[in-house]
């Protein structure tokens, strides 16, 4: 620990460096991908505002299991398929996907659409099932 305060010391300037580039990409990522919402806070927003779930992953991910009343489109076919969401122009818009990583690129895609009332489920459908075993439906 001496020896840690003592390269702080002598390379100040290095170090400040490190300390405000990493700050920036933490603010960068933390807006690239839009507000995160947790799962009680989506089964809120469900229940009370009649939001809508777009589900992200592929065909095959969710037949195996999925939130009651959720869309499908792929995001491989969101930019193609976000015409599909105008009738939920004026709601709630939730995205899911399996575990979180890839559900800001969707939130970005959309809101580049002019959808923006659109937030991402923070850890996706994992956390949503290990968050006191949250339903999920099976086709």
């Amino acid at each position: 620990m001496d020896r840690l305060f003592e390269f702080v010391v002598n390379h100040y300037i290095l170090v400040s460096l490190f300390v405000a580039f990493l700050v920036a990409i933490l603010v960068l990522e933390s807006r690239r991908g839009g507000t995160k919402i947790s799962a009680q806070g989506a089964v809120t927003l469900i229940n009370k505002d009649e939001a809508v779930v777009v589900d992200i992953r592929d065909r095959k991910e969710f037949g195996e299991g999925r939130i009651t009343g959720s869309i499908n489109i792929p995001l491989n076919s969101l930019k193609s398929r976000a015409n599909e969401l105008s009738k939920f122009k004026d709601k709630q818009i939730i995205v899911a996907d399996k575990m979180g990583q890839h559900s800001a690129m969707a939130v970005k895609q959309l809101n580049a659409e002019g959808y923006t009332n659109v937030v991402r489920l923070n850890g996706g459908i994992t956390d949503w099932r290990a968050s006191s075993n949250l339903p999920l439906v099976k086709k």
